[in-house]
């Protein structure tokens, strides 16, 4: 049986709940920015978020929810500067420290990286994104705990195909049996499935907590930290009240066996 090697890491919902405090508010400064009347609601957002991307997110929300909007000739550029602006302003709430990491991801990143785990990220978010969180959570240096960060539009296809999976692993030069994925949404959930690894581990959130995880070796409500006990959706936390590497061994092995 393959041996673990390597943890893939989903950011948004799965390292931080960053969609509706973060995301969400980011977008609607970005709008208001532009002279746009365009509110994201919290409602609004957790539909808008069937969709992976933000630029696709832009362009879905005109599809589906504001057809009456004249959109302009160049639309492309014009939904690229509204996703850059948005891109700021997110920054810009990540320098303030306003997102924490979620319950147990930075106790579970330092053990994997004590035992010489292979770390690596796999995200539809952008790569400005993912360095503004890790350097407001885990420090200047939070982005080298990370082999490979696999970010935005790195493969034209988002998730739910498995490309940045694919992709990640090719940096890495491994293969997906030696893998266990973390995720928080189905999306992710089929983006590797797709990708042939077998180990899934999802935390769910607000937005996601109904959503379809078939696959999932485990699913739970967050990885738990002393004191902060995580509970078990589906799978078998085997006594445990956190998530650590040993558990993860077990859960890939089970997964692969």
């Amino acid at each position: 049986m393959a041996k673990l090697e390597a943890l893939l890491f989903d950011v948004d919902g799965t390292m931080a709940d960053t969609e509706r405090e973060g995301h969400r508010v980011a977008f609607n400064a970005a709008f208001a920015e532009a002279g746009l009347d365009w509110e994201w609601s919290e409602e609004l957002y957790g539909k808008l978020l069937a969709v992976t991307g933000g630029k696709e997110r832009i362009r879905f929300y005109l599809d589906r929810y504001n057809q009456d909007f004249d959109k302009p000739a160049d639309l492309d550029d014009f939904i690229a500067g509204l996703h850059q602006s948005k891109t700021g302003h997110y920054n810009a709430l990540m320098a303030e420290g306003r997102i924490p990491l979620r319950s147990g991801v930075q106790r579970l990143l330092q053990e994997a990286r004590d035992q010489g785990f292979r770390l690596g990220i796999v995200t539809t978010t952008t790569p400005e994104n993912v360095t503004a969180l890790l350097d407001s959570t885990l420090g200047k240096e939070g982005s080298s705990w990370f082999e490979v960060i696999a970010a935005g539009d790195v493969v034209p296809a988002k998730k739910p195909a498995p490309d940045i999976y694919n992709w990640a692993m090719n940096q890495l030069g491994i293969d997906p049996d030696r893998c266990l994925a973390l995720e928080d949404s189905h999306n992710g959930v089929l983006s590797v499935l797709s990708s042939g690894i077998r180990a899934l581990v999802v935390t769910v959130n607000g937005y996601t907590r109904h959503e379809n995880f078939d696959g999932a070796t485990l699913i739970l409500d967050h990885l738990g930290d002393p004191g902060a006990p995580c509970h078990a959706i589906h799978g078998d936390m085997q006594g445990r009240e956190m998530v650590d590497l040993e558990l993860l061994k077990r859960v890939h092995a089970q997964a692969n066996g």
